[in-house]
């Protein structure tokens, strides 16, 4: 789908051969604080998880769709639609990029084709996100992907024995699509 991709990244469905990258990624206890996880994920689990993959966002309410680097045909991250509500038409958003591929133009790439996307083809009326106060790399893109702060979540995330605020960004469609 043209859509979902440009030169340089393509945004894809999930397939039952991406097991071993969501295996390490999913159980990189690095990402577990804006996750909500709190344990490990057998391989069992991601594999159920795989099979039901193919239900549309109406059904399971959420999208997941790998990040992949088009030249090397590499996934190098994921982006997520969560929460996803029909009445309101609005869902949350979060994605993760890997270490080696942080920094490079990446993350922005795919907000925008997934943004336009959700906009366009799910015709949703507003993303919103919840994002870590000391996050700032993740701060930085939703702001320069027009992203407006329009709270801050007191110890809303729990990271050992303390608890960190939260930044909750919200983006309304605008009335020209291409603003995005």
């Amino acid at each position: 789908m043209q859509a979902l991709q440009n030169d340089i990244i393509k945004l894809r469905a999930l397939e039952p051969e991406d097991l071993d990258f969501l295996f390490k990624t999913e159980n990189n206890s690095n990402f577990w604080e804006v996750s909500s996880t709190q344990t490990p994920f057998s391989k069992h689990v991601l594999k159920q998880y795989l099979a039901n993959a193919h239900l549309d966002i109406y059904e399971a309410k959420q999208l997941r769709l790998l990040i992949v680097k088009k030249d090397i045909d590499e996934a190098i991250g994921m982006i997520d639609l969560f929460d996803y509500n029909p009445q309101h038409k609005r869902a949350g958003i979060g994605i993760l990029i890997l270490n080696k591929y942080q920094n490079k133009g990446y993350a922005t790439q795919a907000m925008q084709l997934f943004i336009n996307y959700t906009f366009t083809y799910l015709n949703l009326h507003q993303i919103y996100a919840n994002v870590p106060i000391d996050n700032h790399q993740s701060i930085n893109l939703f702001k320069k992907l027009n992203f407006i702060q329009t709270g801050l979540k007191k110890q809303w995330i729990k990271k050992n024995e303390d608890y960190k605020d939260a930044i909750f960004f919200q983006i309304i469609k605008p009335k020209n699509i291409n603003e995005v």
